[in-house]
């Protein structure tokens, strides 16, 4: 089954951008609407009081019952809404005024007394036709010495159309918000992202010939600068691992190619013609040297293919370093003394590592040192406890070599000293052993020049 297609980030951003502008219009356009209804009905409740008010007094001072029964439609000229509700009657009787176009029903209201002043509490709520409010009070009034009771009331009809419109223009700045942020954005984002688009080409790119290419981070915005040198370092990485990849192919030919040469030659001397039985022995002698050559490389080149795997599993004991040194020195006392070599060994401490794999490591470094350090020199050899490390020291007396020569001793293939290779069974590939043996480890290995002609590798492991 196909996996679904996630949509596209620049997609989701625009969304993302375009939801919020609408969530912000709707929300500040909800609040404007609010607050001016609020107004509304504010105004309305003080046009009712204000009405109340100066009716009560014309009705204290001016006016009579017996004049508003004989000229009704006077007081009806004098409202300034149709709409508007409006009744004054004694309590008990008929209305003496009835202005009520609407037909709509009064809430229940509390009397207000003749002398309280009036205020928005004293209001009271109601609806007609289910949507339009009304906003109403009553008062009472002293007119020729009768109580009358006025009762006034609002019906937000025109209010309410002014405020539907304004809602329908809410909802379309709502939308036209949705929808301009939605381009707006969508274009920006396409800009922004550009140089995402440009590291992808970019990478699309990149072949083995042209690992040299790198992104230019001039113009990549602060956000992705990061991200941009990181990209230009994986390739720096990838170039110096392929660059790698290709000299090790090239000297693994190489190395393999004088061996198989020689046998090839001695081969095709001993067919020109016949032969002593000696004579094919020595041949068959010198073939087998060139074999085991052979096959010591084919294992170290194994050995170092199997370090590569990160999975690769330690068989780790607790072991003690000053034991660990004086087997090796042992081993190789021998071969010190033909070049007239003593080892000078100090330090002792305990270490968990792989018995195996430190002897193989401590071993190559010995042999190194037998093989290049001046003859009737010292070797010396110190396990040093630094607190939060442990050190194996390997040092020795011999030639002078240049800074770029020590970064290159734990390249495989790599030989310092080119005019001793045709002669000795080195392979070039003890140093880089050891440097894997310490990557296993989760250690690291190091070379440096104490003084001039004083070379020293050091074995250091974590504690």
């Amino acid at each position: 089954m196909r996996a679904r297609r996630q949509p596209s980030l620049t997609l989701r951003s625009t969304l993302a951008f375009a939801v919020v502008a609408m969530l912000a219009v709707a929300s500040a356009g909800m609040y404007l609407y609010e607050t001016m209804k609020a107004s509304v009905m504010t105004r309305s409740d003080h046009a009712v009081l204000a009405r109340l008010d100066h009716f009560r007094k014309l009705l204290q001072y001016d006016l009579t019952l017996d004049t508003l029964r004989s000229s009704p439609q006077l007081f009806e000229n004098m409202l300034d809404s149709e709409d508007d509700i409006f009744v004054i009657g004694e309590p008990g009787k008929s209305p003496v005024i009835m202005v009520n176009p609407l037909h709509a029903t009064l809430p229940k209201m509390p009397v207000i007394s003749a002398n309280a002043p009036l205020s928005a509490d004293d209001m009271r709520s109601g609806m007609v036709r289910g949507d339009v409010p009304m906003r109403a009070a009553t008062v009472e009034a002293v007119s020729g010495g009768k109580v009358v009771h006025l009762t006034a009331a609002h019906l937000a009809v025109k209010e309410m159309a002014t405020l539907a419109n304004f809602r329908d223009r809410i909802l379309i700045s709502i939308a036209l918000a949705f929808a301009v942020t939605a381009g707006l954005g969508y274009l920006l984002l396409r800009r922004g992202l550009r140089p995402l688009r440009n590291m992808a080409a970019h990478a699309t790119a990149i072949t083995p010939a042209r690992l040299d290419s790198r992104m230019d981070s001039r113009d990549t915005p602060v956000e992705l600068q990061q991200l941009s040198d990181a990209y230009n370092g994986m390739l720096d990485r990838l170039a110096d691992g392929y660059q790698r990849l290709t000299q090790f192919s090239a000297d693994l030919a190489h190395e393999i190619r004088t061996p198989v040469g020689s046998l090839m030659g001695h081969c095709q001397v001993a067919l020109r013609q016949p032969r002593s039985a000696d004579e094919y022995q020595m041949l068959l002698a010198s073939n087998l040297e060139e074999l085991e050559r052979i096959s010591r490389m084919v294992e170290s080149i194994l050995f170092l293919a199997r370090a590569d795997d990160a999975q690769a599993a330690l068989n780790r004991h607790p072991l003690s370093l000053a034991d660990e040194v004086q087997r090796v020195t042992g081993y190789f006392e021998g071969l010190a003394e033909e070049r007239q070599m003593t080892f000078n060994v100090s330090g002792d401490g305990q270490l968990d590592a792989d018995p195996l794999l430190l002897r193989r490591a401590l071993s190559n470094l010995v042999a190194n040192a037998i093989r290049y350090a001046d003859e009737s020199s010292e070797i010396e050899i110190r396990v040093i406890d630094h607190g939060d490390e442990r050190r194996i020291e390997v040092e020795n007396q011999g030639p002078v070599l240049s800074e770029s020569a020590l970064g290159k001793l734990f390249d495989r293939f790599y030989r310092a000293d080119a005019s001793r290779h045709q002669s000795s069974d080195s392979n070039g590939l003890g140093l880089a052993i050891v440097a894997a043996i310490m990557q296993l480890h989760g250690g690291d290995v190091a070379v440096n020049q104490p003084t001039p002609g004083r070379i020293c590798f050091a074995l250091i492991f974590a504690r």
